[in-house]
Formats: C-alpha cells, sequence, structure tokens
C-alpha cells in the first residue's frame, strides 16, 4: 500500500520526508565551529606545553604547573618531585606521563565532552534538527565508543588527580627557605583547584555514586543532601568544563611565564 504525504511533509509510513539538511535559518554551524576551533587550539597548546619540559616550576614560590603534576620524571626538578621519579628522562615521554593519559580519559569519557565533541567533529549530529552526513548510526555499541561505559573508573582517578592538584597549591604557600608566602601564582593556583574540584564533583558519575542504588532517600539523610548538592552542581557542569580548560592553561602560562623570566610574580607576603 503506497504511503500519501500532507502539506507538512509527513507521510504514512510516519516520518518526514524533507530533502533540505535543515529548515533552521539561524547560524547553527556557530556553536559546533566555535566548539572546534577552541578544542583545536587548547589540545595544540597542551601538547606542546606537556612535551616542552622545562618552564613548569619555580623554585623561589614552589609553583608547579598542573600539566606537569605530579612530576615523575627523573628528569624533574627534586623540589617539584613530590611523589619521587621513576620515568624515564626521554623526549617523547611527558614529566606527567602518569596522570596525563587519565585526565584526557576522563574527559573524553565525560558526558557533556561527548556532546560537544561528537558535534564539533563527527558532526553527530552538529546541531539539533540537522541532519547529521552519516548513512548510519551504531551509538557507543562498538569499539573505541564502546569504552565510554568507562568513565566512571577514570572518575575515580581524576579525583586522586585532584587530591594531587590541591597539594601542590597548598604545598606553595610554604617559602622553600621556610615560613608564610603569598603571590599571585597562589591565587591562581587555588582558583584553578577549586574550578577542577567543581568540575570533578558535578560530575554525573559522582552524581551517581553519592545517590545511586538508592530506593529510598528518607533512610539516607545524609547521602541524599551530598546527592541535592551535587545535583546542584551537575546543572553547571558544562560550565566547570569549559572554566576549567580556561584555567588550567591560565595557570600553566602564568607559571611558564615566572619560571622563564619573561615576567615576576607579584608577591603579596613574603
Amino acid at each position: 500500500m503506497s504511503s500519501t504525504t500532507d502539506t507538512s511533509g509527513r507521510t504514512g509510513a510516519g516520518r518526514a520526508t524533507i530533502a533540505a539538511r535543515t529548515l533552521r535559518t539561524d547560524r547553527w554551524w556557530l556553536p559546533p565551529l566555535a566548539t572546534f576551533v577552541a578544542f583545536v587550539a587548547w589540545v595544540a597548546y597542551a601538547t606542546v606545553r606537556a612535551f616542552m619540559q622545562e618552564y613548569y616550576y619555580v623554585a623561589d614560590y614552589g609553583y608547579l604547573t598542573p600539566f606537569y603534576s605530579p612530576c615523575v620524571s627523573v628528569g624533574c626538578v627534586e623540589s617539584a618531585a613530590h611523589f619521587g621519579r621513576f620515568l624515564p628522562d626521554v623526549w617523547w615521554l611527558p614529566y606527567a606521563a602518569v596522570s596525563l593519559p587519565f585526565l584526557l580519559l576522563f574527559r573524553l569519557t565525560c558526558y557533556y565532552y561527548r556532546k560537544a565533541y561528537y558535534r564539533a567533529f563527527w558532526l553527530s549530529p552538529p546541531a539539533c534538527a540537522v541532519t547529521e552526513p552519516h548513512a548510519k548510526y551504531t551509538g557507543e555499541t562498538r569499539f573505541p565508543l564502546l569504552l565510554q561505559n568507562a568513565h566512571r573508573y577514570f572518575f575515580y582517578i581524576a579525583g586522586i588527580i585532584t587530591l594531587i592538584n590541591t597539594y601542590d597549591a597548598v604545598l606553595a604557600f610554604a617559602k622553600p627557605d621556610g615560613g608564610f608566602g603569598l603571590g599571585l601564582g597562589n591565587i591562581i593556583l587555588v582558583a584553578n583547584v577549586v574550578l577542577l574540584w567543581g568540575y570533578t564533583v558535578s560530575c554525573h558519575s559522582c552524581r551517581s555514586v553519592v545517590g545511586g542504588r538508592l530506593n529510598h532517600f528518607s533512610r539516607h539523610p545524609v547521602r541524599y543532601k551530598m546527592w541535592t548538592f551535587v545535583s546542584r552542581l551537575n546543572t553547571r557542569h558544562s560550565q566547570y568544563a569549559w572554566a576549567t580548560l580556561a584555567s588550567l592553561a591560565i595557570t600553566d602560562f602564568y607559571v611558564m611565564a615566572v619560571a622563564a623570566g619573561w615576567i615576576s610574580d607579584l608577591r603579596i607576603v613574603g
């Protein structure tokens, strides 16, 4: 039996048959394009800095860039290696090679980042109400996208690394020669850590950990309060995702600039 078509373009088969890729007249392509440019720029900067293997630590004030934390290569400055030095010092192995892969996997499998780079890089789909160019859709049921299900495990490791970044930021308040010190670098390091905690705790996996598998919230008032708090943060997870990309780059650039002698740290105390 043949299907009929009405004036709206719908057929008896149930789906609209619209020849145009989209009927949207706004600049729907602008957000995915901006995301593409921002991601490429950030990854390029981070890659260069990770393999530069210099200007990562300010010995006078204890500033360690998060891009090199924890610094576990035998090439690391001893005072910057808070957790020992055991990786070989070769040009192709970043000083923070223990943490960087897990941080990358944590962000790659993040629910928000999936949406962002699926649209910006794979055009799957590029925007709402815009047809994607792919002939078929298999979702996240095949390799490598099947690994997206491991996000919850990368969340635990990312939490440990955020604790290490917090330790680095707190340790920087202690002057190498003794006493307390405070400079603009300390403020930047702390601000970065606060944003990192906001991004980590607002993660969907964190929300599941604190409130998952509970049938009666009334029987678990503490976990319910924790779940409520994380749920509020979760509504701003995408903002934290972008804010931490900015804070990481700013923190690293500031530490590099001071370590290279391009600028002097603005000292407040000590």
